[in-house]
């Protein structure tokens, strides 16, 4: 049976979402005689207080081409190596969530396996000592992986802290000298077939009609097209991200240029930093059930480190996710396809994920079903991966207070417990269909918030204690090595990717 080509390709919506869609589409669909569109309106613009990343954006922006050095300058970007949370477990404590591995396997074994047999032994040094990411980020140091045997420096694995609104501009840009066409306006109307309730065309306020092939709605939370003319339905997860509004700010930077993001509990909700060259990025992640507004935003100014750039941002949520992702001739991605919290910088990989699936499983005007819900299971399954992730930091905690009570004590997702049930016999951690955080972030977590196994992988015991507690030391002396021989991240910024504007 002969191909119906997509020809036509219609982006609701622009800001970080629209965009990296935008130029992720126009990209890899160069060879295919296919027209994309983006209808945005200046009106509605983004946040841009600040933008944390995890790894896989160095990846897809190299995957487009993109000078990383480039991009790093025009949207005042820094690099980062990992969270820091402060005050999660308990006040007073602290613990990092590195990039990258720790160390490699020995025998089959994981690493992790004899830092736990050691610890129950009374002999081993804090886990973060063991990563070359998380001590150099208590250095404030940074550097790019460097090609050497065996060396902690060659699996540098790092993100990048950037302007959101700033980003936008600069694929605005990529995608447009790649042939994306941008509208401005705002959708008035959207028209659906009578026969299958595919969208059939967009009319804008100006009156102008739009039809396409395949439609992509990145309008936000509004979700116009996926939730307004499709009624797809939302997936409410409430019950265990209790957290519903946030305050965002930026101010003037006053303390260090720290090469990892920050995030710091308080008595209700959490409040995070985020360095860039220009200024920082502020807020405060709370439940309105538990905080007041007017507090909230006391709470988020009383905490930053210079003067304020402009009065608070107000955002309402509703943690959870689309039903479908994918529904007949519309893909939502970004906001419109769900809502996870900013507590590990998840917001602009899961636009990445949406976009580079969606061109794995690249339609034609038919739009088999098959590959609609195989698309639709991934998504949803990857969002309930990260979501289970975000839970362990607000369940598994010391902290007192009426709301972090209810985080202890309300019932987890069955995922997730199992995953509890598997790490607190063992401290084994199982990693299944590509989800995104590796065996050794679910093991720093659960070991930054004091989940401690019974025992340890019993195939450990193939090396003697002496002979284990050794490779923890070498490890540790090498990984504080290659850290003190790193330049400061405000340094190498300086030599390789400083802002001229």
């Amino acid at each position: 049976m002969p191909v119906e080509p997509v020809r036509k390709i219609a982006i609701a919506g622009g800001g970080t979402a629209g965009w990296i869609t935008a130029a992720t589409l126009a990209h890899f669909l160069k060879g295919l005689d296919c027209r994309i569109r983006l209808i945005e309106s200046a009106e509605i613009g983004t946040i841009g207080v600040g933008e944390a990343t995890i790894p896989p954006i160095v990846e897809h922006l190299a995957s487009l081409g993109i000078d990383e050095n480039d991009v790093i300058r025009k949207t005042q970007a820094t690099f980062k190596l990992g969270i820091e949370f402060k005050d999660w477990t308990r006040p007073g404590h602290t613990y990092m969530h590195p990039f990258g591995r720790i160390a490699g396997h020995r025998n089959g074994v994981d690493f992790s396996a004899y830092w736990l047999k050691c610890r129950e032994a009374g002999t081993a040094a804090p886990l973060e000592e063991h990563s070359v990411t998380a001590a150099a980020a208590r250095r404030v140091g940074f550097m790019r992986p460097v090609k050497l045997a065996n060396s902690p420096l060659q699996n540098i694995t790092y993100a990048l802290h950037l302007d959101a609104s700033l980003l936008a501009a600069y694929l605005r840009t990529y995608a447009e000298a790649r042939g994306v066409v941008r509208t401005e306006g705002k959708v008035r109307n959207v028209s659906l077939r009578s026969e299958d309730g595919f969208i059939e065309s967009i009319t804008l306020e100006s009156g102008e009609r739009i039809e396409a092939d395949l439609y992509i709605d990145c309008t936000g939370f509004r979700g116009l097209l996926i939730e307004g003319a499709l009624k797809t339905g939302y997936e409410d997860w409430t019950q265990w991200l209790p957290c519903d509004r946030a305050m965002a700010v930026a101010c003037e930077r006053r303390g260090p240029l720290s090469s990892h993001t920050l995030t710091q509990a308080r008595e209700v909700g959490w409040q995070w930093r985020i360095p860039l060259q220009h200024r920082v990025g502020n807020g405060y992640v709370y439940s309105s059930q538990f905080v007041k507004d007017e507090e909230a935003r006391d709470i988020l100014l009383s905490g930053i480190e210079g003067p304020a750039q402009r009065d608070p941002l107000a955002l309402r949520f509703t943690t959870g996710r689309r039903r479908l992702s994918w529904n007949k001739n519309c893909v939502a991605i970004g906001l419109s396809a769900g809502f996870l919290e900013p507590l590990e910088s998840t917001g602009i990989h899961m636009i990445q994920r949406a976009a580079v699936l969606l061109l794995w499983l690249f339609p034609d005007r038919r739009f088999r079903q098959a590959d609609i819900d195989r698309y639709n299971r991934q998504m949803a399954f990857e969002s309930e991966r990260v979501r289970d992730f975000l839970v362990v930091h607000y369940s598994q905690t010391r902290r007192e207070g009426e709301f972090w009570r209810y985080c202890r004590e309300m019932q987890l997702p069955d995922s997730l417990q199992e995953r509890l049930e598997l790490f607190r016999n063992y401290g084994r951690v199982i990693h299944e269909n590509n989800e995104l955080f590796t065996e050794h972030s679910w093991f720093h977590i659960l070991t930054g918030q004091d989940v401690r196994p019974e025992g340890y992988d019993p195939r450990a015991d193939d090396t003697p204690a002496p002979q284990a507690q050794q490779m923890l030391d070498h490890t540790r002396a090498v990984v504080a090595r290659c850290a003190a021989a790193m330049p400061s991240h405000e340094d190498f910024i300086a030599q390789n990717c400083a802002a001229t504007g």
